[in-house]
């Protein structure tokens, strides 16, 4: 029984040391900047910004850890883009109406418009693989 509880800790504690690590590590990823095709979105240029077009909108935050591990996947999608297919991107803090207007609730959340209509979500760290195909599917 000692054995098995002296096991249990060792597990827990190596657990405990590990998550600290990752959590760590996440919150000192750095800031990338945007790729010079992706749009910043306003309150007042985001009807115009998505209407006529395929737009991935990412809904993130500078103090969110996943958001900026999301920023060079991003980068790396709105460089393969072209066409009627763009990426943009709302700072939730500065533009919180938009957030509340597309009932964004956690971040990242990537919404996917076309013709400034919701056509698919995503939450949280995706691929650009998996984003190239999202989008290919709807433009």
């Amino acid at each position: 029984m000692q054995t098995i509880l002296i096991v249990l800790g060792v597990i827990l504690a190596t657990f405990f040391i590990f998550r600290f690590y990752a959590m760590a590590k996440i919150k000192n990823t750095p800031l990338v900047a945007d790729h010079e095709k992706v749009v910043t979105l306003t309150e007042a240029n985001f009807q115009q910004k998505t209407k006529g077009k395929v737009v991935l909108v990412d809904f993130w935050a500078a103090w969110c850890a996943p958001c900026r591990m999301m920023a060079p996947v991003l980068n790396d999608v709105a460089s393969e883009l072209n066409g009627n297919l763009h990426v943009g991107k709302v700072d939730i803090q500065q533009y919180q109406s938009l957030a509340n207007q597309f009932k964004v609730r956690s971040i990242p959340t990537l919404i996917l418009f076309k013709n400034g209509k919701e056509i698919n979500r995503f939450v949280g760290i995706k691929s650009k693989e998996f984003l190239l195909k999202e989008m290919a599917k709807v433009g």
